[in-house]
């Protein structure tokens, strides 16, 4: 998380941008969520992030669309629970889970594809290709993910597994992987080679080859916006997606 100082800075940041926008704009209220690179990065004294990215390209294929607090940091859970009480509009790079699609309105298409892959202790010999493989090892086999992650509703979806989802973020699990406790960690491949880099974690780890799931991740909205806002993001996105701007943004941070 940033510092206070910066957090403060931030949030002026945000309410500057507010006070720039054109007098018509209509603001949507966003949050970065922690541990959720690389669609929200610590970079000194700003956020950035395929999610950042994608918040400017919109205002910028429907100027009378603003983004408000994409600098200003929240947790993944509680950024979920203040979109569903309206007290935030929009969430960035979802995944679908039957919860989630009853508390809020996912908007087409797809920001970008995704896929999951498993991480091991680099000193682990072990060869994966496929659930089967974990699930023949069944106590030797226990699989990190984190509480309240797609990854969480992903795994026990497939069944049959050994599931730790006590940590509450994707940090914590490395350092769990590390430690010795849990055999694998499956988290998104996007980001995921940066992700270590910037933790220091080469060489303490390695990423299994094989994908283990593919999935698609979208914008959603909580039920309180407003019909007519929600088709104009909608057209913004499509726009994004048939000039191949939402696929550039992707390789900038895959």
């Amino acid at each position: 998380m940033l510092p206070r100082m910066v957090l403060r800075g931030t949030m002026a940041a945000g309410l500057l941008m507010c006070a720039l926008a054109p007098a018509s704009a209509i603001v949507l209220r966003i949050a970065a969520q922690e541990g959720t690179e690389p669609k929200y990065i610590a970079d000194r004294q700003q956020v950035v992030g395929l999610c950042v990215d994608i918040l400017r390209a919109v205002e910028q294929a429907d100027p009378g669309l603003r983004f408000s607090g994409d600098q200003q940091w929240l947790s993944q859970i509680r950024s979920y629970a203040e979109v569903s009480a309206g007290h935030l509009d929009v969430l960035c790079g979802v995944q679908h889970t039957p919860e989630r699609d009853r508390q809020y309105l996912f908007l087409e298409p797809p920001l970008f594809p995704i896929e999951y892959r498993l991480i091991v202790r680099a000193d682990d010999p072990v060869i994966i290709g496929d659930w089967d493989d974990v699930r023949r090892l069944g106590a030797q086999g226990v699989v990190l993910s984190s509480r309240n992650y797609a990854t969480t509703a992903i795994l026990t979806q497939l069944g049959g597994l050994q599931v730790d989802a006590a940590a509450t973020n994707p940090l914590m699990n490395l350092h769990k992987l590390v430690s010795g406790r849990g055999r694998f960690f499956l988290h998104r491949s996007t980001g995921l080679q940066a992700f270590l880099d910037r933790n220091a974690l080469n060489g303490k780890v390695r990423i299994l080859p094989a994908v283990m799931y593919n999935s698609k991740l979208y914008m959603a909205l909580g039920r309180h916006v407003d019909a007519a806002v929600a088709a104009r993001l909608h057209r913004a996105l499509d726009q994004l997606d048939k000039t191949g701007e939402l696929n550039r943004l992707q390789k900038k941070w895959d």
